[in-house]
């Protein structure tokens, strides 16, 4: 069977370090952190008190009051990613067939926000049923995928993933098979999440899992620093338009990266902890080497997955030594989390998004908060500590891994026309 190239040629984001593209870039490649104390409610009692919040973000600054009130923050920063885009593209909508574009969407969680507010509304009345008529639409995670196919009138393919931190890097990697197999033409990917209100840094904090480092939060997120606590919840959305490379060559699109391979894995090992010595992620890795057709040498750039929690970094970083060997020395890796801490199902969309400007721009994204060195890491791996590096990128991996054990890595390389 003869595979398509698939290419990407349009990019949104929203994320705690800038609320555009541009503005994201800016805070990657400046070390910025988007931690600071939760404003969206009293976080007072709360073990946790700071999260990495948008800041500025007005849902009517892009649609009308009415509308954004019939969605969650989730799907609203879906509609926003998706926008930046899509109009990114400079794709002619009137010209496409809508029946070959389509929409694959992720989020971990959904609708917390939404769902949240009307139980708990609920638990403080009388017992009379009185629920929001769009408590459902606003909820459920296909929502997300169906709001972006309605606005733009795309007919084809259109679902929803989750597998909870990696469901953003499913959506890609689901929609650049679509392409791929000749199935579809153009896709509007990516993932986004609003979990931070008080189920969702309730929940994480009775799980043990977020930083409580409420005397520095803007460090919190400290990713292979020896004194590393968990990680910072953030919230936002990545948005990539996805092209069948001969379908962007005749309508003349700019084309940020190719992306030549997808792996999957399962860890089968436990809920929330990784496996020790990191068999699901070195299968993932070596999977999406497979279907891409290339060696590990050639290799520039890791994305890792690096939440900031003590087992999840170090595993990781094994993994990553198993399957590159010596070359992993000769690697540039990087947890952008340390900056807009863990988007969750949002988190394989902008991370996607940092892979691609480290190609783009020749730059690694730096991993900030780094204070000592952990003597479990290996110091001779170059994990690009509080400054950003130059350095010509033409291959780079984002890898994303969720609890359950679901793994997901994409490889991305700089666009050539062989």
């Amino acid at each position: 069977m003869n595979l398509r190239r698939v290419v990407v040629t349009g990019i949104g984001a929203l994320t705690p370090i800038g609320n555009t593209v541009e503005a994201y870039r800016e805070g990657l490649f400046n070390g910025v952190s988007g931690a600071d104390f939760i404003t969206r409610f009293d976080a007072e009692k709360f073990r946790t008190k700071f999260a990495c919040e948008l800041k500025g973000f007005d849902p009517e600054a892009f649609m009308e009051k009415k509308e954004a009130r019939k969605l969650d923050p989730f799907a609203q920063y879906a509609l926003v990613s998706a926008d930046e885009a899509v109009l990114d593209s400079k794709v002619d909508l009137s010209k496409l067939d809508t029946a070959r574009c389509g929409v694959i969407w992720g989020s971990g969680i959904g609708g917390l926000t939404t769902f949240y507010e009307e139980v708990s509304n609920f638990a403080k009345g009388d017992g009379t049923p009185r629920f929001n008529p769009f408590f459902i639409t606003k909820m459920i995670i296909d929502l997300s995928a169906g709001h972006i196919s309605i606005k733009y009138g795309f007919r084809g393919v259109n679902y929803s993933t989750v597998s909870a931190c990696a469901s953003a890097s499913n959506a890609i990697a689901e929609a650049f098979n679509y392409i791929r197999y000749g199935k579809m033409d153009m896709m509007i990917t990516g993932g986004s999440e609003a979990a931070i209100n008080q189920a969702g840094i309730g929940g994480f904090t009775a799980m043990r899992a977020m930083s409580e480092r409420n005397d520095d939060p803007k460090t919190g997120s400290r990713p292979f620093d020896k004194n590393r606590d968990g990680f910072v919840l953030g919230e936002g959305a990545g948005a990539l338009v996805l092209e069948d490379l001969e379908h962007a060559q005749k309508r003349g699109a700019k084309i940020y990266a190719e992306i030549l391979g997808t792996g999957m894995s399962a860890d089968a090992y436990h809920i929330t902890a990784p496996h020790p010595e990191g068999l699901g992620v070195q299968l993932v890795m070596n999977n999406a080497l497979s279907d891409a057709g290339i060696n590990a040498n050639k290799v520039d750039y890791i994305n890792v997955h690096g939440t900031s929690t003590p087992l999840g970094d170090v595993s990781e970083l094994i993994a990553i030594q198993k399957v590159f060997g010596d070359d992993a020395y000769k690697l540039s890796i990087s947890s952008t989390k340390s900056m807009t801490g863990h988007l969750l199902g949002a988190a394989g969309a902008i991370e996607a998004i940092a892979a691609i400007f480290a190609i783009q721009y020749g730059t690694i994204p730096p991993t900030i908060n780094h204070f000592e060195d952990d003597p479990e890491i290996d110091p001779k791996l170059n994990l690009t500590f509080n400054k950003s590096q130059k350095r010509d990128v033409n291959i780079a991996i984002s890898n994303t891994f969720g609890f359950g054990g679901h793994n997901v890595s994409i490889i991305f390389s700089k666009f050539t026309s062989d």
